[in-house]
């Protein structure tokens, strides 16, 4: 019964390395090339935007924004995580059956009282399979066990939904500073490299100015930053841009790339 509670590991070995002391190096080793962290962070961030490809590719540009958190370590005690179905078509925002997220690193508990809290919303719904092989959600979970510690999990793979309904999800657990929120998602998909870098930086300024993005070529996880963004807006957000890079930036590869960026967004009077 115990492992019916429990999501297992999809992509490990794959995206992340599956040993566990080998993964404690790589994420170590990627959170502390990041710089020092500029003056904003002296409060923890609200939320986050990050990618989630494989570690090779985007893990360095993810580390950019979990590094902030070291800090605050043992302020944030739940995570609020949403990123875009890849594998399995969802009407809505899916939450898992499962209790625990588990990755090599350990389990994470999901937050149950929140879950069954937003499934009293009629755009949230109980869809296991949403969950069992996305790796947008899963990717993000060795960096925040490592930075973290200790904290509970609420987990969302966003399917087809209005930025409203995911905006509706966020205020619904927004909560104090012991709350995070983390959006995964990517930017464009397998363009050149000076394209890419074009469009992507759009869309960075697009998400810097608060404003919705207009589909999916610009960013996978479009829907759940879109309803960040409308949130962002009503409660005085303010972005920061941490890190823009693509794939061809990171492993090599320039002829069609992946972009990726990371953002905070912090409370007003902490800008």
């Amino acid at each position: 019964m115990e492992a019916q509670n429990i999501r297992t590991a999809a992509v490990a070995g794959m995206f992340y390395p599956g040993e566990p002391a080998t993964l404690i190096q790589e994420v170590g080793a990627m959170l502390g090339a990041v710089p020092p962290a500029p003056t904003f962070a002296a409060a923890p961030p609200k939320a986050l935007i990050v990618p989630h490809a494989g570690y090779v590719y985007s893990g360095p540009v993810a580390a950019s924004a979990f590094a902030l958190l070291a800090p605050h370590a043992a302020t944030i005690r739940r995570v609020v995580l949403l990123g875009p179905c890849h594998r399995v078509a969802v009407r809505g925002l899916a939450v898992p059956q499962s209790r625990f997220f588990a990755t090599p690193l350990g389990k994470v508990p999901l937050d149950s009282a929140a879950i069954d809290q937003a499934l009293q919303l009629q755009q949230v719904v109980r869809l296991e399979d949403a969950h069992a092989d996305e790796h947008s959600l899963e990717v993000q979970l060795p960096f925040l066990q490592q930075v973290l510690g200790d904290f509970s999990l609420v987990p969302f793979a966003v399917g087809y939904a209005t930025p409203d309904e995911v905006a509706e999800v966020l205020e619904l657990l927004w909560g104090g500073p012991e709350t995070l929120i983390v959006i995964s998602s990517d930017l464009s998909h397998y363009h050149p490299y000076a394209d890419a870098q074009r469009r992507d930086q759009y869309t960075a300024d697009e998400i810097m100015h608060l404003h919705l993005l207009l589909d999916h070529e610009q960013a996978c996880g479009a829907t759940p930053i879109n309803g960040l963004i409308e949130v962002a807006q009503r409660r005085g957000l303010q972005p920061h841009l941490l890190d823009l890079r693509n794939s061809g930036d990171t492993a090599g590869d320039k002829s069609r790339v992946v972009g990726y960026a990371s953002f905070a967004f912090t409370a007003a009077g902490h800008a």
